[in-house]
């Protein structure tokens, strides 16, 4: 176990680096809740950029809440693991547990953008925001919540990501932007220094103040 990033804002420090081809160029960047929020914000400052949320909640493994065996994103449109039974998930837990992640799902578009509907990505240059991938599924379901919308190019931009789990995302993207592929990967809080838990609170801040930031900047 080692550290590679201090926080999340020095993760999306670095990744701009990687990513500033797309400066200028009005990327649409679309962050993760909640972790990834901050950094979503940081990302689209710096490429001058719009900032919006992609709401995907994961399937939880019925032994092991933290570990993942699926996504679910705001339609309903469900990506299981091929790991999934072996976690011992059956097709009545998955689906209680859908059911379950899809009314928080909805529960957080209402509190996030009250009144407001998502930033349309189509023909845009979408940027999918995380702040690591340990099985991938959840980054797996918000790219295909883009791609059906149709931007011009997807591209997923993550700090650090496991082997297996960069490999199963790279089909759902148009390009894979990942500064670190540590194969001793147990959990994405073992690569930062400073972890903590970003709120619902912060993350509805953050989306209005870069709105905001972004209708003085262009009127």
């Amino acid at each position: 176990m080692y550290t590679v990033f201090a926080n999340r804002n020095d993760a999306a420090r670095r990744l701009v680096a990687a990513l500033d081809s797309y400066r200028g160029k009005n990327p649409l960047v679309l962050a993760i809740p909640r972790g990834a929020v901050p950094m979503g914000r940081a990302i689209a400052d710096k490429l001058d950029g719009e900032l919006d949320v992609v709401l995907v909640r994961k399937l939880r493994s019925p032994y092991s809440p933290e570990f993942a065996i699926g996504a679910i994103d705001e339609t309903g449109w469900t990506y299981i693991a091929p790991h999934a039974r072996e976690a011992g998930a059956n097709t009545e837990y998955i689906e209680r547990e859908r059911e379950a992640q899809l009314a928080i799902v909805k529960q957080r578009r209402a509190l996030y953008t009250p009144g407001q509907p998502p930033l349309d990505p189509k023909g845009k240059i979408a940027i999918v925001i995380d702040d690591g991938l340990a099985t991938g599924a959840t980054m797996v379901a918000a790219l295909h919540a883009v791609r059906v919308k149709a931007p011009a190019k997807l591209i997923c931009a993550v700090p650090v990501a496991s082997p297996r789990s960069l490999e199963t995302v790279r089909a759902y993207a148009d390009e894979v932007v990942c500064l670190e592929v540590p194969e001793d990967f147990y959990a994405v809080g073992q690569f930062y220094a400073s972890f903590p838990q970003v709120d619902d609170e912060e993350v509805v801040a953050l989306l209005e103040t870069r709105r905001r930031k972004r209708e003085v900047q262009h009127g």
